[in-house]
């Protein structure tokens, strides 16, 4: 991990096209404000530890390919019945 120092309205540069700059320091809270390009996703890491769960837990209740082929065919042989 790199630690910089950094005053209110100073900036780092990330990789040319993100910067971060202090926006404002107030007892124990640091405001940051991201300039970035729009394809850059930013989340909050709670957030982010959020979204990972919910799509790990999304994967795992997923049908398997075989169980879905079967309720794809069932689908097909439904449908052909139908006038």
């Amino acid at each position: 991990m790199l630690v910089l120092s950094r005053r209110e309205e100073e900036s780092i540069i990330i990789d040319d096209t993100i910067e971060i700059k202090i926006v404002g320091i107030k007892q124990d809270q640091v405001k940051i404000g991201i300039i970035a390009p729009k394809n850059v996703k930013i989340f909050r890491k709670e957030v982010y530890e959020e979204i990972q769960a919910a799509n790990k837990a999304a994967a795992a209740s997923a049908l398997p390919v075989e169980d879905l082929k079967n309720v794809l065919k069932k689908d097909k042989k439904t449908e052909g019945g139908r006038s």
